[in-house]
């Protein structure tokens, strides 16, 4: 072998280690968490503001890379073709075309960038400095290559667009839902995360308690009944109403009633129950646990009464509500439960509910996907796919899950017991009875 084959050698492997860099750049630079350089950006790291200028001009950059990638690898190829057809005549291009195939697959390509996956951070911090102002010689040529790729594309149909555009919330969704199945985020963690970002989809008559389950003060009693009901309350604020139970006509804080009975006992005023009545606050059942938080907070309130598009009242929302949405139920040791609805877990993928329990809860306790799209509860989606009220004992199949009704009051479906079906079955069916 002569010493000009030799430096064809050399020069066919620096080539190959050009474009290997080159492959790795690409996979860093766009496999690389926006969200973590983003970070180090905000942290001063000079690196990490090239990168974001790259990932800003991906077209750009993806031109570049592929350009200089090529040309390397054509480059190379040919010097090692011009060597074999000199070493082994016409037969040399196989063998170069062989040899030169398994080293750009391997070395050119996969090892590159396998190493930049699994190393993407690292990896585009390293190639910035360099893969910036490279991008920007070779802005003319790509710029060229764009107009020449867009013209063929106009020619044959094909207009450019912006792509599928996916809100950030989704994408966010999505990230936290990929990272559970990995096991990066727990149950818990990513059901809080996503009643975060619910909030600004779920309206307060999702998660109200009902004007039939309210615990209400009428003020047509005498007084010291009235007291004692206070006094006996689980609860620090307590609707008022006077003459019919829908009439909500204030709100009684406890603290305050307190201190009006201090001051009636001890410092001989006469009582007047009015001074401890605030006004009610109502609102529209339509409006977002996000906008009613930030309402609750600028009107430093913790209650407000829920009324549909007609002013009928339909029940109250509270803080302590909005809050339990994202970090579940919140106990303390004067709680009565009675607002607790219940999900029990049974063998085989089955639970045993209360049949006011809300379809998110119960999904997000077995990890279920019922559609809440048209009803709240499980017993109002019964009701509602059924199109009728189901009687104790009837079974439905909907949506690939099993609904067995165990118990009803009057009207209510009290309790259900609900599993998942092994095969997906979207059609109504019905089981007969035996």
């Amino acid at each position: 072998m002569t010493q000009e084959n030799i430096y064809t050698i050399i020069g066919t492997f620096v080539l190959l280690l050009i474009a290997a860099f080159f492959s790795a750049a690409e996979t860093g630079l766009t496999a690389v968490s926006r969200a973590k350089i983003h970070k180090l950006k905000t942290e001063g790291n000079k690196r990490a503001v090239l990168v974001e200028k790259l990932r800003s001009e991906k077209e750009q950059l993806i031109a570049a890379i592929l350009l200089l990638n090529n040309t390397l690898n054509i480059g190379a190829s040919a010097m090692m073709t011009a060597m074999a057809i000199q070493l082994f005549g016409d037969d040399g291009i196989l063998y170069a075309t062989a040899v030169m195939t398994v080293m750009v697959f391997i070395f050119g390509e996969v090892l590159p960038k396998s190493y930049a996956f699994n190393f993407p951070e690292k990896v585009a911090l390293g190639v910035a400095p360099l893969m910036r102002p490279l991008v920007w010689l070779l802005t003319p040529i790509t710029a060229t290559v764009h107009k020449i790729v867009n013209k063929a594309l106009w020619v044959v149909g094909v207009r450019k667009g912006k792509g599928d555009m996916v809100a950030g919330v989704d994408v966010l969704r999505g990230a936290i839902d990929l990272h559970h199945q990995e096991g990066a985020v727990v149950k818990e963690d990513r059901n809080m995360l996503g009643s975060i970002l619910d909030m600004s989809q779920n309206t307060v008559a999702d998660i109200m308690v009902h004007r039939k389950k309210m615990f209400t003060i009428g003020l047509n009693q005498k007084q010291d009944k009235i007291s004692r009901q206070i006094l006996s309350a689980p609860y620090t604020r307590i609707p008022v109403w006077k003459d019919n139970p829908d009439n909500i006509v204030g709100i009684i804080h406890v603290k305050s009633f307190l201190k009006l009975l201090r001051a009636t006992e001890i410092e001989g005023k006469p009582f007047d129950l009015s001074l401890a009545i605030l006004e009610p606050w109502f609102v529209p059942s339509s409006i977002t646990l996000k906008e009613q938080m930030h309402a609750f907070r600028e009107r430093r309130s913790h209650m407000a009464l829920v009324v549909d598009e007609y002013g009928d009242l339909q029940g109250l929302v509270t803080l302590e509500d909005i809050i339990e949405e994202i970090v579940g139920q919140i106990d303390d040791e004067h709680y009565s439960g009675t607002r607790m609805q219940t999900i029990i877990k049974e063998p085989d993928n089955t639970c045993v509910a209360d049949g006011a329990v809300t379809i998110r809860d119960l999904n997000r306790e077995m990890d279920w996907n019922i559609k809440d799209d048209e009803a709240a509860t499980i017993a109002g989606f019964l009701i509602h796919e059924a199109q009728r009220i189901p009687d104790p004992g009837q079974v439905f199949h909907f949506q690939g899950y099993r609904f067995e009704v165990l118990h009803k009051q009057q009207h209510q479906l009290a309790r259900l017991r609900i599993s998942k079906l092994v095969e997906r079955d979207d059609d109504y069916r019905e089981e007969e009875e035996e």
